[in-house]
């Protein structure tokens, strides 16, 4: 049978990325498994979070792949080289937003082939066909993402959320929804988006936003107890917490 996902013309097969490492997940389901990470680069978002107490904004926490988009043309016959040179059992593709990578489906499906499970991390606004194994870390943002009084502002409220693409990837893959958490306040966009998809309480994750543990320890306490509450889970961000905010990890 045809492998419906090749192009024919594999010269053609490149993706923006910012970066690939080899280092363990530190979010989710899948917290701690080693795993290799192939970061695309750019992304139709411009998140950024403010701290209702402080005041403080933080950006996304991959600026290089979304305000200030930065990377290089990789073929997909090379990310998947560097794959198989690892001892990773595991392959995250995140972002930025991979689903923007035209040849997405191509890698994905090349991945399938030699037998590694994959995870997709995607905000959850774009849809592209993908082998029904992949699994998808979905991260829709809601109104505490939202870059107030930027340029970006009116798009970013525009974009970051598309109820038909959540059915459809539901619909077809297993999922996780992640979902960042700034304040207390935000559990209710996001248990209205639950109750919107009907999302069973097993498959929701909140986790902390911050660059550093001592703000993501002090959010965590509340977190916590949210979770117990509401039966969601909770996911710490293990990354953080060993390498800082530093690339590569």
């Amino acid at each position: 049978m045809a492998n419906k996902f090749k192009n024919t013309n594999s010269l053609l097969e490149f993706m923006f990325i910012a970066e690939t490492f080899y280092s363990i997940q530190g979010e989710g389901k899948y917290i701690g498994v080693p795993s290799f990470f192939i970061r695309s680069s750019g992304c139709n978002l411009r998140c950024e979070w403010r701290d209702v107490i402080s005041g403080e904004i933080t950006k996304c926490d991959t600026p290089y792949t979304s305000w200030n988009p930065q990377g290089t043309s990789r073929s997909i016959d090379e990310l998947i080289q560097d794959v198989r040179q690892t001892p990773a059992r595991h392959v995250v593709v995140t972002g930025g937003e991979p689903f923007l990578q035209r040849y997405l489906p191509q890698l994905a499906e090349e991945l399938t082939h030699f037998g590694y499970p994959i995870t997709i991390e995607t905000n959850g606004t774009i849809f592209r066909e993908l082998p029904q194994e992949v699994y998808l870390s979905i991260s829709p943002k809601t109104r505490n993402s939202v870059p107030y009084g930027s340029k970006y502002e009116k798009e970013h409220l525009r974009q970051m959320r598309n109820i038909k693409v959540l059915k459809k990837l539901m619909a077809r893959h297993e999922y996780q929804f992640k979902f960042v958490v700034v304040a207390p306040g935000d559990i209710y966009d996001i248990k209205q988006l639950q109750e919107e998809l009907i999302i069973p309480a097993q498959y929701m994750y909140l986790m902390p936003e911050g660059d550093n543990s001592e703000v993501i320890r002090t959010r965590s306490r509340w977190i916590v107890e949210m979770c117990k509450t509401l039966g969601f889970n909770f996911s710490d961000r293990l990354h953080i917490h060993l390498w800082h905010n530093e690339r590569g990890f």
